[in-house]
């Protein structure tokens, strides 16, 4: 393979990954807790979007169940969306790419 090849193989990846940031920070990931009693929503660029709770899961003698079950749907969306955004970009890399490569 000569360089000019490489060159522009390495452009075409540098688009692709380009859309596929793109196309991460369009996607969402929402999780619940508690049955369902909470449930956040956090998007491509890791930031919470919403956090709806149920008037069911506010027990005055229970706060600290509510913020365990809050804690808990924020961390599982996070994960998930950092599922979906590795391997949106693992289909671009040809499966190189994990979190916290350089570059990405």
């Amino acid at each position: 393979m000569d360089m000019k090849q490489m060159m522009k193989q390495a452009q075409k990846m540098q688009r692709q990954l380009a859309e596929a940031q793109e196309e991460i920070a369009g996607m969402t990931f929402e999780a619940t807790a508690g049955g369902g009693m909470v449930k956040a929503t956090v998007a491509g660029d890791m930031s919470l979007q919403a956090l709806e709770i149920s008037p069911a899961a506010v027990d005055p003698e229970d706060v600290e169940m509510l913020q365990d079950m809050v804690v808990a749907a924020v961390n599982e969306a996070l994960r998930g969306i950092g599922e979906l955004s590795a391997a949106r970009l693992s289909s671009v890399t040809g499966g190189m790419y994990s979190p916290g490569m350089p570059g990405f």
